[in-house]
């Protein structure tokens, strides 16, 4: 019986270590928002839409996923100074599921393009992410960490709302 018990403890161990890709955003987008970076109607791309919660408990949206990452770098000079990005939202590209930002695939350099042109891609898994990749043509599949400022830049010259 301690076996069985020890088994299925287990077992829910390993499925609450599985459940932070299951990561829900923080509220709905109200027609009028707009992205902090570009200035774009958010809710006007609810395929595209990231959302992020800062330090002080602000919750940020956003038309896609690179100007997030713009936001993420530099928090400041997109109107939210002496903030931190807290929690990451993005929606895998397949099934539309909230994933955590932090976990997610990201394909980039793809021939699929989001509202503000050159996108990086989310995906809840490599699998789905290289997948995408060879499909469309992507460059790189990476994760979050590997994502640096200067490749958000380079996706984002030229492109400016505001």
């Amino acid at each position: 019986m301690v076996i069985k018990w020890l088994f299925f403890a287990c077992l829910v161990s390993l499925l609450l270590r599985a459940t932070p890709l299951r990561a829900q955003p923080g509220k709905e987008i109200a027609p009028q928002e707009r992205c902090p970076v570009c200035g774009m109607f958010v809710a006007k791309y609810p395929d595209w839409i990231t959302q992020v919660r800062l330090t002080n408990g602000t919750l940020k949206s956003f038309d896609g996923a690179k100007d997030m990452l713009a936001f993420f770098f530099a928090p400041a000079v997109f109107g939210a100074p002496g903030q931190a990005v807290k929690e990451i939202w993005v929606k895998d590209y397949y099934t539309l599921a909230w994933l955590d930002g932090r976990l997610a695939w990201y394909v980039v350099g793809s021939d699929v393009y989001g509202p503000m042109g050159h996108e990086f891609i989310p995906f809840a898994s490599a699998a789905a992410a290289e997948s995408f990749r060879k499909d469309h043509k992507g460059t790189r599949v990476m994760r979050f960490a590997e994502i640096t400022e200067p490749l958000v830049q380079s996706l984002r010259h030229g492109q400016k709302m505001r």
